[in-house]
């Protein structure tokens, strides 16, 4: 069992290796399509340029979704209105007339021979009324629409303005009494009329949504079936509406084939299959060319997340919609990974996202072809990505290339450049501006997510007006002057041997910023002759000497150092001894000297960089 553990803990880098890479394929698997895929690309008014094509099953000829909304929207246009009719309002309302009478007509006027005439002429009226019917509706129904009205069982369809309503039927009862001798009279019964009558006609709300509820949902997503074996398209006719339809409704089939668990394995296991040989390949590059990175779990990480974003950003516009591809900044992917590893692993990286998407997306080989290209201009077209001009030069360059191979395809296959998309170019347009505005805010996430560091953010730091360094050259002006020339010769050196310069020289700027604390106790600030360890034990002298470097571990960390520039710190002596005094104080006391308290605390240097740093220090 402990032979096993030490065993685990020797290669327990290569374990975490094996799980980040298992973890990649699972999470990338995991996002391609569940379902059969349509393996002909085509657009309408484009040439079919395979071969003759049969239908490979039956299937309906699906509408488009604006052909549906069309027909939506004109059965929602012609909505029909149900109204309920209650003939207990026609009782209710004659013995409400009969009760308003005897309010608004003393005995004085029952006397009157008109009286009997104007009750008789009332109750036509609102006989006429209930006959006819008496609608009460908010519902903007046009005057000429026929509406249907429910009584019973019965639906009869009467049209709307051949109801009475609330709006128009005082000036029906004004006119019906214009022959009435007594105008006195004839306000009292029209009163007492208006007070009476109830709208016996009423709209049904609920019933009438329901009805359109039920229309819509009748809509047919199909107009048009298709046999097993009919010749959809020749090779080399022109794609037209009737047979792009075709084409279309085919490949939503394969979208929506459902698939028997065994054919689900299978495709699971392809798709397994073929991210894992795409992965592999990327980590036997990284194996090959670039140890450091493979040894670094982090970079690996990094490395995988990209790409995993880049498939899951690819998925969700394709669910969304597949003409917003070009909209995705694909070469952000190399910059990020030029920015913080090097050029040749970022365009790698980049071809093997490429060729991942182009089984997911349509028309992949354009889509390959148009990607790679743009890859590699960005990889040999981008500098120093901390000046925006740079980026901005760049990203120009990016799009340019897309522009020019989007427009030679298309003339390819058309043979003019008349099918060149406004909207296309608008959006490559834009995928330009997105990679230029999220390249800087992306380089700051990865750096606090991984614990990386960019090109940039070493030339930020290796610049000498850094409030650090600044520090540094004014109460230790000749440590800044050791730590430049330091960093001179680490840069040059890296060079000849293929390390990073940029990291070498700035950490070694960075190196003894520990001194800031007690500058007159190293010789290189000692101007005037005097030297305080004269007065001190060797003992001391060392631990002030050795002190220096927790003191600048301890100060790169207040002012917020990458911890890759504080290994420079940590490491620029190794573990080796403050000699000078440790043979002062065994020439003192060859007896009772502790070897101990004169060695530095390491650890030794783990990189080619922190080795050379510590080599030119010495």
């Amino acid at each position: 069992m402990k032979r096993f553990l030490n065993r685990l803990f020797e290669n327990h880098a290569l374990i975490f290796r094996l799980i980040i890479y298992m973890m990649a394929v699972v999470a990338i698997v995991y996002l391609f399509p569940r379902g059969g895929q349509f393996k002909y690309q085509f657009q309408k008014g484009h040439v079919w340029q395979y071969d003759d094509f049969y239908a490979p099953f039956d299937f309906a000829i699906q509408k488009t979704n604006a052909e549906i909304e069309k027909e939506k929207s004109e059965i929602k246009a012609q909505k029909v209105y149900f109204f309920r009719s209650y003939d207990s309002v026609i009782d209710y309302s004659n013995i409400r007339f009969e009760a308003n009478v005897a309010k608004e007509f003393s005995s004085l006027d029952r006397q009157n021979t008109l009286f009997e005439k104007g009750k008789s002429k009332s109750e036509a009226f609102i006989q006429k009324v209930y006959e006819k019917g008496f609608i009460s509706t908010d519902e903007n129904v046009h005057l000429n629409q026929p509406v249907s009205v429910l009584k019973g069982n019965k639906v009869s369809k009467i049209i709307f303005s051949d109801f009475f309503n609330p709006k128009n039927i005082e000036g029906y009862l004004h006119t019906f009494f214009a022959d009435f001798p007594d105008e006195t009279l004839t306000l009292k019964w029209e009163k007492a009329v208006l007070k009476s009558i109830q709208p016996n006609v009423v709209y049904d709300k609920e019933f009438s949504d329901q009805f359109l509820e039920n229309q819509l949902n009748q809509v047919l997503v199909n107009k048009g079936f298709v046999q097993k074996g009919t010749k959809i398209i020749a090779k080399g006719d022109i794609i037209e509406q009737d047979t792009y339809e075709k084409l279309s409704s085919v490949n939503a089939e394969y979208d929506s084939l459902t698939w028997s668990h065994k054919n689900y394995y299978w495709l699971i296991i392809s798709y397994t299959f073929l991210v894992a040989l795409v992965l592999m390949m990327l980590l036997l590059f990284i194996h090959r060319y670039r140890p450091d990175v493979e040894d670094n779990i982090s970079k690996v990480t990094f490395i995988f997340t990209n790409m995993f974003l880049m498939v899951l950003t690819t998925m969700l516009i394709l669910k969304f919609n597949a003409k917003y591809l070009y909209l995705v900044p694909y070469t952000l992917m190399p910059l990020l990974i030029k920015a913080f590893l090097d050029p040749r692993l970022g365009l790698f990286t980049h071809v093997l996202t490429v060729l991942l998407l182009g089984f997911l997306v349509p028309n992949s080989f354009e889509f390959i072809f148009i990607q790679i290209i743009a890859g590699i201009v960005t990889i040999l077209t981008v500098s120093e990505l901390n000046k925006r001009a740079n980026i901005f030069l760049t990203v120009g360059k990016i799009v340019g290339v897309y522009l020019l191979t989007y427009a030679a395809f298309t003339v390819t296959h058309e043979g003019n450049a008349a099918h060149i998309d406004a909207f296309t170019i608008f959006l490559f347009i834009l995928n330009g501006l997105l990679t230029a505005s999220l390249i800087i805010p992306f380089i700051f996430l990865f750096e606090k997510t991984f614990g990386l560091v960019s090109d940039e953010t070493l030339r930020e730091f290796s610049d000498t007006n850094h409030k650090l360094l600044k520090e540094l050259n004014e109460k230790a002006p000749g440590t800044f002057q050791h730590s430049m020339q330091v960093a001179n010769l680490a840069e040059e050196a890296c060079k000849e041997i293929g390390a990073n310069a940029l990291l070498a020289r700035t950490g070694a700027m960075y190196h003894d910023i520990g001194k800031i604390y007690n500058p007159l106790y190293f010789i290189e600030n000692q101007s005037t002759g005097a030297n305080p360890h004269a007065e001190l034990d060797p003992e001391e002298s060392a631990q002030i000497i050795i002190d220096h470097v927790f003191l600048g571990i301890e100060l790169a960390k207040k002012h917020k150092l990458p911890d890759r520039l504080i290994d420079f710190i940590r490491t620029h002596h190794g573990t080796n001894l403050v000699y000078y005094f440790y043979k002062k104080e065994e020439d003192f006391n060859p007896d009772a000297t502790n070897i101990n308290k004169f060695r530095y605390p390491g650890p030794s240097p783990f990189s080619k960089e922190t080795a050379i740093v510590m080599i030119c220090d010495a």
